[in-house]
């Protein structure tokens, strides 16, 4: 697998963030309690541990931003995530190698089988996040 051409950061979970005010992106408008920016933490996180190998204990925590964090945070610290899982991308050459940093005693899901779920993950949420903006502003994905 050769290294491409770098793509763009997308816009996260396909923009549906973008102009949400404070405090509609905390609020939770189903009863589990989502929201658009825990749902754009929680892909933050996915990208970590799938990409950089850190490490998550709990994943329904990260599907709440902490309250100190305002949205530009948490937006910043996806992209930067983003920007740090494609160095890693650019170094595999190989599809069903695993996916590099490797950890000690677990290893890693190949390239392959990371870039499929971080495209179905990152799909499913952006579909949540429509649900979550509409009744914001009348927003919807279409």
């Amino acid at each position: 697998m050769e290294a491409g051409p770098r793509y763009p950061v997308p816009e996260p979970a396909g923009g549906r963030r973008r102009g949400a005010p404070e405090p509609q992106v905390r609020t939770a408008a189903v009863a589990s309690g989502t929201n658009l920016l825990g749902l754009l933490n929680h892909l933050m996180f996915v990208e970590r541990s799938m990409f950089l190998g850190d490490d998550v204990t709990d994943w329904q925590a990260t599907f709440q931003a902490a309250p100190a964090d305002s949205a530009a945070d948490i937006v910043a610290r996806y992209r930067e995530t983003v920007e740090r899982a494609n160095d890693v991308l650019d170094g595999c050459t190989d599809p069903g190698a695993p996916v590099p940093p490797l950890r000690p005693g677990r290893p890693g899901p190949s390239v392959r089988w990371a870039l499929t779920h971080m495209i179905e993950e990152t799909g499913r949420h952006a579909g949540h996040a429509d649900i979550l903006r509409e009744p914001i502003d009348g927003s919807t994905g279409r």
